[in-house]
Parts: structure tokens; sequence; C-alpha cells
């Protein structure tokens, strides 16, 4: 493990110690140091001895794979396991059970709140604005597609932090926190801009004209969600990701589900509200909806000057747009697809089960991301991946094979059709209990999931560690796309499904 010499020493390039700048990155103790011999690695691999006496808090960023795989900490989970060559960790041993039941409980909840929003969605679909304003139906999908550009990828960048053992120092983490959740804050302000004005191009598009008090409307209503939604999920996975350090639990099997659990449900009742009060407004006071607007957009200095506090962050400020932006465009054509469906009759009652499809395929996906991140966080240094990985991509890779992974994998796709039974019968008891899902609906639905996370686990797998051998950080990078991914391939198969339904005269329900 590596520790600074001092605060005006640097990595060169070949991992080497040099001095001059304030180095960003650090480690814990490891077991030797701890027994009262502090060790540090030099640029040869060999290990020399530092005066006990010194000491300094650890410092680190989230782009820690541009590190040698000496340089990580190990595991807080996983405190016994031997080290991997020259002190690089391992990610923490699990059992398949341990694995099942840490999973199986965020999923349960996440699944319940994709239910909730579904329902929602169709109560809300008949109000004024939906009606008036149906380019809100274009939003929903990029709005609610927020948790994977924002949350989810917040919550794989702090687990991946706590399985490298490095929010230890108190200083050091909530510097990391309180640098994110600006960050958090500056992102969700530009993209539910953007969002808005993506719905408002491809709504005119569509239709041939966009009034200018729908656009503000649009604005006001999608900026002022992704703000408070954003802070209130952010606050929220702070606390999950510091109760599963406390707990012993793994973050990486159920701080992206949990970020999801009721995001969904949360970021569209903000969505519904705030878009019938401002029309309620719009008529008679029409400046308000520019005062907001102007208000959240004066608060982006803030966060910026907050998320330079910390390397991590201030890294991320200039370097993570691309995947959230992309992902939000690729959520909006989703959006397109809904809007669509949602104004054909033959397609009725699609609306319920939108956010359900998408949002669990976009919760089991991020698991596996978020694992197979922090995999090569531990194990890999900067572009280099495992042997299997090196040639072509092959889909029996990601489900066959002896690491853990592999096993997380197939779970992953196991749980699918139990869950998504569950979460069927759910909305239909829910909604009354008086009726029940048809079998060519359920077989039609089931299957639309399968093919879903089956694609979407494929693609994790090729694109985390594409994006590795690329110098990118994938929990960065990747959630965003696979999630905006998985927005647009469950709203594309459940119109196929319920295409299908109305082609053979089946109502979907019994």
């Amino acid at each position: 493990m590596v520790v600074p010499e001092s605060h005006n020493d640097k990595l060169s390039p070949n991992g080497s110690v040099g001095r001059g700048t304030i180095p960003q990155y650090g480690s814990y103790p490891s077991a030797s140091q701890h027994s009262g011999s502090p060790q540090r690695f030099i640029s040869n691999g060999s290990i020399s001895t530092i005066s006990p006496s010194i000491h300094h808090d650890p410092e680190y960023t989230e782009t820690d794979f541009l590190l040698p795989s000496q340089l990580y900490g190990r595991s807080t989970l996983s405190r016994s396991t031997s080290a991997k060559d020259a002190g690089g960790s391992v990610p923490p041993a699990e059992s398949l059970r341990s694995m099942l039941l840490q999973i199986l409980v965020p999923f349960l909840l996440a699944g319940l709140g994709t239910i909730c929003a579904g329902m929602l969605l169709e109560v809300v679909q008949s109000w004024d604005v939906f009606q008036e304003i149906t380019e809100l139906f274009i939003l929903v999908p990029a709005v609610l597609g927020m948790k994977g550009n924002l949350e989810m990828t917040l919550a794989s960048r702090l687990s991946t932090a706590v399985n490298a053992g490095k929010m230890q120092s108190t200083r050091e983490k909530w510097m990391l926190i309180m640098g994110n959740l600006a960050l958090k804050q500056l992102q969700a302000t530009v993209l539910g801009l953007l969002a808005s004005l993506m719905a408002t191009v491809l709504g005119w598009m569509a239709e041939g004209q966009m009034p200018l008090h729908h656009i503000m409307l649009l604005c006001s209503a999608s900026v002022s969600t992704t703000f408070f939604a954003s802070l209130l999920q952010g606050i929220i996975m702070v606390g999950v990701i510091l109760g599963s350090m406390r707990m012993g639990i793994n973050p990486d099997n159920v701080a992206t589900p949990m970020a999801a659990s009721f995001g969904d449900l949360i970021t569209l009742a903000l969505l519904a509200c705030f878009s019938q009060w401002f029309f309620s407004l719009i008529e008679l006071y029409p400046y308000v909806l520019y005062l907001v607007d102007m208000l959240f957009l004066c608060l982006i200095p803030l966060w910026v000057v907050i998320s330079s506090k910390h390397p991590a962050s201030q890294l991320l400020l200039h370097t993570g747009w691309e995947p959230i932006i992309t992902a939000m465009i690729i959520s909006s054509i989703g959006g397109l697809i809904l809007d669509k469906a949602v104004s054909d009759p033959n397609l009725a009652g699609i609306i319920v089960y939108a956010p359900v499809i998408n949002g669990i395929g976009g919760n089991l996906v991020s698991i596996q991301a978020s694992r197979i991140s922090t995999n090569l966080h531990l194990n890999y240094s900067h572009e280099e991946v495992p042997e299997d990985r090196k040639g072509c991509f092959s889909p029996c890779r990601t489900f066959f094979g002896s690491g853990a992974n592999h096993q997380c994998a197939q779970v992953l796709l196991l749980l699918v059709i139990p869950g998504q039974i569950v979460f069927l019968h759910a909305i239909h008891f829910l909604k009354g209990g008086h009726t029940l899902p048809s079998a060519l609906f359920t077989v039609a639905f089931l299957s639309a999931s399968l093919i879903q996370v089956f694609c979407l686990l494929c693609i994790a797998d090729c694109m985390v560690h594409f994006l590795w051998r690329q110098g990118k950080d994938p929990d960065s990078y990747s959630i965003p796309y696979l999630t905006a991914l998985g927005d647009l391939l469950g709203t594309v198969l459940l119109s196929l499904a319920f295409v299908l339904l109305w082609y053979v005269g089946d109502s979907g329900i019994v």
C-alpha cells in the first residue's frame, strides 16, 4: 500500500514518487503497517520503510483506476482476504445465498416503487396539464432516468470507495460526499433544462408547433423536479451507503437498487405537482415560471464552487457530462415512443406498465455494472482487463464462469420472471383485485422483460470492460448509458407486446 511521503509529493506516470504537487491519491495501512513497520511501494515494486511518526490523512479520487494495482486499499468487507500480487485488494468474498438475500430485498422495494410510479402515471395522465401539454410524456422517461444518470452513478462511485477501504477518514469521507452532492445538484439543474428543451424539440417535430408558454412550463417543471428530487434522493443515498458500511453489507448489492426504489415515485409525483401548479399560474402569473428558472440557474455558481473543493468531484465537473447528456437523449427518444403509444387507443393500459419494465431492467443491470466496476478497481490497473475479456465478446462469458460476477448475472436474470410475476399481480391487486393478467399478456410481458434484461447484462459486461480499457471510470460512465438503454429497450419491447395483444384481440386481463 502507499503512504505519501509528504503533501508535496506526486506520482509520476511510471508510478514512482516525485515532488512538486499535492497528491490526489492515498490509501490505508496494510496489515504489515499495523504491525508497527510502516512501508511504501516505490517505482520498482520494492518496499521501503518510512518513519512511523509521520502521518497524513489519506487522499484519493474516484478516478483511482489510474493508479497501479498495488495502490489499492483492502476492502472493508474483507479484511482477512489476501491481497493480489503486490498489495492489490480482491473483492469481498460472498456466498451465493448472501448475495441473493442482499439483492432480493432492495429489488422488491424497487419493484414496489416502480409499481406505485406506474399507477400514479396512470392517474395523472388525465390531469389538465397532461392533456393540454402532451410533451410531458416525452419528458417523463428522461426525468425518471435521472436516477440512472445521477443517483445510481453516485451510489456506484461511493460503493467502490467503500469496498476499496477509502472512506475511513472522516474528513475525506465528508469532503467526498459534499463534493458529489453539489456536483449532482449542478448536473440535475443542467439536465433538467436540457431534458425540457429536448422534449420541446421532439414535440415540435411531431406536432409541427410549440407555443412559448408550453416551453416555459416544460422548463420550469423539469428543472424544479430534477433539483428537488436529486437533493432528496442524494441525501437518502448517502444514508444507505453509510448504513451499509456500518452493517457490513456490500453496498454494490444494495445501493444502486435502493437509489431507484422510490426514486421513480418521488420524481413523478414532483413532476406532476409542479406541472399542474405552473399550469394554474400560466395565464395569470406567467412571470413566476421565468423567476423559477432564473433562481435555479443562479445557484449554478454555488454548486460549481462546492464541487471544486474535492479533486474527485472537480474532475467529474469537467469530464462527467458526456454519459449523462447522451443518456438523457436516449431516454427522450424512449419518451417519444411512449408519447405515441399513450395516444394510441389500441394500446390502452400501457402507461401503468412502462415504469415497471423500465425501472426493473435498469435496477438489475446497475447492480451488475457496479460489481464489475468495483472488481476492476480493486484488482486491475489502468487499461488492464481480465484475460477472458481481451478477445471477442461472447454472451456466454457473461453468465458462465467461475467468478462472482458470473453468478451475479445468473441470479439477476433468474430474478426477472418470478419478480415480474409478483409485480404484475401486485398491479392488479392494487387496482382493485377484480381482474387478473391474461395468460397471453403474462407471457408477452415476461418475454419482453427477459429479453430486455438479458440484452442489458450482456451490454453491461462488454461496456464496463471496454470503458475500463479506454481509461474511463465505469462508475461514472456505464450506468447512465445502461439505464437509458433499459428505458428505450423496455418501452420498445413493451409497445411491441401490446401491439401483439391488440393484433390477436387479447385485452390483457381475465
